[in-house]
């Protein structure tokens, strides 16, 4: 048996969409107000489907590392090559030392302090300077200042070097 939608019908199912505003939030609302026959144009669907391939690549890299893409797994990684180059560090001191440098932005580089007067901002979790980067480099990690697993195995390489631990470490370095 065929359902027909009658008038009152799609009124109080629009009434209802409205309502979900406040509830559900504007975006269920948006999607709850477009009609069933609606489609994605296929270009669009293709970039969103091509989107979300790269993503499921990605998180599939990170999982079949066993780690995860994002702060935790960064240094989860990092602490791994660490523990096979001998550089001693913590999770904690690691943690401690990105949160003050950087709050865990991969991306984050320092516009005003004297080594960026002098041409060579910080960059990155640990905010390591390109001379330093280049010096204390850690094989087996992608030679970017801001690839983040490069960028704390570099900052702790140094800061073994110079304070015995990323643990020791307490202010800038």
């Amino acid at each position: 048996m065929a359902t027909t939608v009658t008038p009152t019908r799609t009124a109080r199912l629009r009434k209802f969409s409205v309502t979900g505003i406040a509830t559900a939030g504007a975006a269920a609302a948006a999607l709850s107000l477009v009609p069933a026959s609606a489609h994605a144009a296929p270009a669009k669907a293709e970039s969103v489907t091509q989107a979300k391939a790269a993503e499921v690549t990605k998180a599939a890299k990170a999982a079949k590392k066993g780690h995860a893409d994002n702060l935790d797994g960064w240094i989860r990684e990092a602490l791994d090559i660490m523990k096979k180059k001998g550089i001693p560090g913590s999770y904690e001191g690691l943690h401690r030392n990105i949160m003050r440098e950087s709050a865990g932005n991969p991306n984050a580089q320092n516009g005003w302090d004297v080594n960026a007067q002098n041409g060579t901002p910080s960059k990155g979790l640990l905010q390591v300077i390109q001379p330093t980067f280049d010096a204390y480099h850690v094989d087996g990690t992608k030679n970017s200042l801001t690839d983040p697993v490069a960028n704390i195995t570099a900052a702790a390489n140094y800061a073994a070097d110079k304070y015995g631990s990323i643990d020791n470490v307490d202010s800038a370095y």
